[in-house]
């Protein structure tokens, strides 16, 4: 595996742990797809350093357990914004 990889799988997996970010929000801010992210931190890591790849593994866990929740939180806060748009335009 090239050395930049093995580099950029072990920032990810930090960026991950310090920040307790999401896949998402990780692959913006480095500037590669989810599916790079992913690999990353599941296959490659493994490799290269397993403990690190356990610690970014449970963080990612623990994201995906709760999308549900954030999803469901985002389409609430976007029709209440809607909602107060147009409560506006009738006054």
């Amino acid at each position: 595996m090239k050395e930049y990889i093995e580099e950029r799988a072990v920032a990810i997996a930090n960026y991950i742990i310090d920040h307790n970010a999401t896949v998402r929000q990780t692959a913006k801010k480095f500037g590669i797809s989810k599916s790079t992210v992913h690999k990353d931190v599941t296959d490659r890591l493994e490799d290269i350093n397993p403990s690190l790849a356990a610690q970014a593994r449970i963080v990612l866990d623990v994201n995906k357990s709760e999308r549900h929740i954030r999803g469901g939180l985002a389409t609430r806060e976007k029709y209440q914004h809607r909602l107060q748009i147009c409560s506006r335009d009738e006054d």
